[in-house]
């Protein structure tokens, strides 16, 4: 565990035996329109971080910075323990998709392309299914291998497109809105496996979200973003801090006023 800077700001640089994912300084201008600036977050292998903020705040910009969609200043490294630097490989879920229930495209197939150039219209090697199930063991999902995807649930979508971001195995996971359409059940399924996923493959984890009600849970520290870091910490630190009740123009409780 880290010991989290409770105010944001410049992240430590002291990192000895441990991974992790520095972003130091971060900012993002589009035209003539400064995104993201100072943006700083340090983040161990094994941590889960959640992104917060209101709409428009630049959480997925951050997302498509580290991604390496879109050009920014600052520095993100990735440091192996004992201070290599290296370019992580990163698993990515977006928002969920949408998928029309006449769609024909099943589990399978839509994995298969994503981990293989074999067409899919051919006969299916065993090698390759058998990639495939392995894949979706990791998120308990095996049993959906031949459901069309256009029929599966909000919380059984985001367990394939899980599958598909641990395949081959990153070093970083990001996660943008994961809980968007899922019930109470499936977020604390998901969260439960992302919980599994950072202790059994020792990941650095960050996802966005707009549900806050699992974060004492389960996330280690909490970046409240609007255009920069507000507030930063453990969950119970920034959720009861003045920063993420004006940042959401809170005059008193946990949740966004409707």
């Amino acid at each position: 565990m880290t010991h989290p800077n409770l105010h944001g700001g410049r992240p430590g640089d002291g990192c000895t035996g441990a991974c992790c994912l520095k972003i130091s300084d971060l900012s993002v201008t589009i035209g003539e329109s400064t995104i993201l600036h100072d943006v700083n977050l340090h983040l161990h292998c094994g941590e889960i971080c959640a992104l917060i903020g209101p709409n428009g705040a630049g959480k997925s910009t951050l997302f498509r910075a580290i991604l390496g969609q879109i050009p920014h200043g600052g520095s993100i490294t990735f440091e192996l323990a004992g201070g290599t630097h290296i370019g992580p490989r990163i698993g990515y879920v977006p928002q969920t998709p949408t998928f029309g229930p006449g769609d024909p495209v099943s589990v399978f197939d839509l994995f298969s392309v994503s981990v293989s150039r074999y067409p899919v219209f051919l006969p299916t090697p065993k090698a390759l299914r058998h990639r495939v199930e392995h894949c979706l063991e990791r998120v308990h999902g095996e049993a959906l291998i031949d459901k069309r995807v256009g029929a599966l649930s909000g919380g059984e979508l985001q367990r394939v497109l899980l599958a598909m971001a641990l395949e081959p195995l990153p070093r970083i996971l990001i996660l943008d809105e994961p809980m968007s359409g899922v019930d109470i059940e499936g977020m604390k399924l998901l969260m439960d496996m992302l919980d599994d996923i950072r202790s059994h493959y020792d990941l650095s984890i960050l996802i966005s979200t707009h549900d806050f009600s699992m974060l004492e849970r389960y996330a280690d520290k909490v970046l409240l973003l609007k255009h920069t870091v507000l507030r930063s910490g453990p969950p119970d630190v920034v959720l009861s801090s003045p920063e993420f009740n004006a940042a959401f123009h809170l005059n008193e409780g946990r949740g966004p006023v409707s």
